[in-house]
């Protein structure tokens, strides 16, 4: 069992930044990858980005450059620093980690709304 707490989500204009965080806690399995997913409503869960336990990344092409993903094992939490936020970035994002094993979970997910 993992459990995820998301937060930083929130309003912000156009061009502005926002950080997200992402605690996981567990006491059964060892934490692999973890990561940023965003669905808006009536539409497929997509990847913003992925970090592994040894630090690689990966980003979907419509935040390269604007996103980054980074991580502290010790505390098995991720972060995601959002720069130059566009409306389209407005919608709810999930929290995702994978245990040694393959299980994957998610969190609950905060919203970020981006005002034009």
């Amino acid at each position: 069992q993992v459990q995820l707490v998301e937060s930083g989500g929130g309003l912000v204009q156009a061009g502005g930044s926002l950080r997200l965080s992402c605690a996981a806690s567990t006491r059964t399995g060892l934490i692999t990858t973890m990561g940023w997913y965003r669905q808006a409503p009536g539409k497929q869960r997509d990847l913003v980005a992925t970090i592994t336990r040894n630090g690689g990344t990966n980003y979907a092409d419509s935040v390269k450059g604007r996103f980054t993903i980074s991580r502290d094992n010790g505390q098995n939490t991720i972060y995601l620093q959002m720069s130059n936020l566009k409306p389209e970035d407005s919608t709810v994002y999930y929290c995702y980690a994978v245990v040694l094993g393959g299980m994957g979970y998610w969190g609950k997910g905060t919203l970020v709304s981006v005002s034009a």
